[in-house]
């Protein structure tokens, strides 16, 4: 992308993008909104930006981001995972509660909001706890949350599962009040511990590491949709990880139960065997599965069963990192190169059209949360919110080059395809030629 005029303005000229690969257009944004689409010449005051090649797709929304502040700034903070999240295409992320102090409390929630508003670089939007202190033991103020100006519409326990059966009924049932959501990670403790950290199969009997059962998943999966069913409440599934759990969630929607799901990058791409080498990079919980459930977890996004791809982001300092594999930290990056492993695995093949990434990564995930502003088709008159994507090339990822704090990315020295040139939010480009504009 090559811009023909340099000078400060409040206006942009996209020319010639290729918009949801439906053929190219212009795009003017001015304003904060979308204020023309199709042929447009150039107003005096706009800086125009030659955008042949590239894809313009609305800007991505990340249901599951962790920004670690407050209590591990030594692993990332809320500017510094924002500038990943503007680096790989996002304008805004949903900022899990495990927190220290954990996001229980309005005030807390109320933090974050404004950390990231005071960054700018993308909305910053906290998830509430499910439970106070994430202790599985008693819901924590999740109305004094909602109405807290920040706002908080999507409440989890992430990293913990609401594992109480009478614990889960009550929370799906409060949230009902203002159709906000709960997301669970889906772990029952007494088949899968919290030592478990290897798809339990061959490989980890012959690595000798404590197996993660497909099971310990799937049976909070067949709960949770049945007590959404009985609640008329809405559960959402983070980062589903198996086959059996596809089934349980297309049978629930085909019974018309309110339940959504999402899928991590790494789950459509990465699978069990790299535990071989024992790097810890690759340890995360749910565990990377056998290819047959990647393929399961690719089909089931491509028709709507799951209805998101979200990231988990995880940072870590190296100290947390760099043990052997049983003792390190859970997690991988994943906020700058979603939208490269998406194409590479889902749209280069024809599995999702640019309309359908748009729908699983921007769309979709706007509407699970509630958010009105993001998520929107573009058109004149919408917030100008979008990505530059260049789909071409490839790309060899240098972790070391990473927005993040942290450098535990499980994509450093493979090749992708494709990588996100501009990134605005509500028309202010946060980045431009690939470089975040801080």
């Amino acid at each position: 992308m090559s811009t023909e005029d340099t000078t400060e303005s409040s206006a942009y000229l996209i020319k010639g993008a290729d918009i949801l690969g439906r053929g190219a257009g212009d795009l003017l944004l001015a304003d904060g909104v979308i204020r023309g689409l199709g042929s447009i010449d150039a107003p005096a005051d706009a800086i125009v930006l030659d955008a042949d090649g590239l894809v313009a797709l609305p800007g991505l929304v990340d249901l599951h981001t962790h920004l670690r502040e407050p209590g591990r700034e030594d692993a990332e903070t809320v500017a510094t995972g924002s500038a990943a999240a503007a680096a790989g295409g996002f304008t805004a992320v949903l900022a899990m509660a495990n927190t220290n102090p954990v996001t229980d409390t309005a005030e807390a929630a109320e933090h974050i909001h404004d950390l990231g508003r005071r960054c700018g670089l993308v909305d910053v939007h906290p998830v509430g706890a499910v439970t106070k202190g994430l202790a599985g033991e008693e819901l924590a103020e999740l109305g004094l949350m909602h109405r807290s100006s920040a706002a908080v519409n999507v409440f989890s326990d992430d990293g913990k599962c609401v594992h109480d059966a009478r614990l889960m009924r009550r929370a799906l049932e409060y949230v009902r009040a203002f159709d906000a959501v709960i997301s669970q990670h889906s772990q029952d403790p007494r088949l899968a511990d919290g030592q478990a950290c290897c798809h339990e199969g061959e490989l980890s009997g012959r690595l000798g590491l404590p197996g993660w059962p497909v099971v310990a998943e799937e049976v909070i999966v067949a709960r949770d949709v049945m007590l959404a069913r009985h609640t008329n409440s809405r559960v959402h599934v983070a980062h589903v990880s198996t086959a059996g759990s596809v089934e349980v969630i297309r049978w629930a929607k085909a019974q018309g139960i309110k339940v959504t799901a999402e899928v991590t990058p790494h789950h459509l791409m990465l699978t069990t065997d790299l535990l071989a080498t024992y790097d810890p990079t690759f340890k995360v919980n749910p565990p990377l599965r056998p290819n047959e459930h990647v393929q399961a977890l690719r089909e089931a996004l491509a028709d709507g069963t799951i209805d998101a791809v979200a990231t988990d982001h995880a940072p870590h300092a190296r100290h947390d990192k760099e043990h052997a594999f049983g003792e390190a930290a859970f997690g991988m990056l994943g906020l700058e190169q979603a939208l490269q492993v998406v194409n590479t695995v889902m749209h280069r093949d024809g599995t999702l059209d640019w309309a359908g990434v748009a729908d699983r990564m921007s769309g979709a995930p706007a509407r699970i949360a509630g958010l009105a502003g993001q998520g929107r088709p573009l058109a004149e008159g919408e917030p100008a919110n979008l990505v530059l994507f260049d789909p071409e090339g490839q790309v060899v990822i240098d972790g070391a080059a990473s927005q993040s704090l942290s450098r535990n990315n499980p994509w450093h020295g493979r090749t992708l395809h494709g990588q996100v040139v501009a990134t605005f939010l509500r028309g202010r480009a946060t980045v431009l030629d690939g470089e975040v504009n801080s």
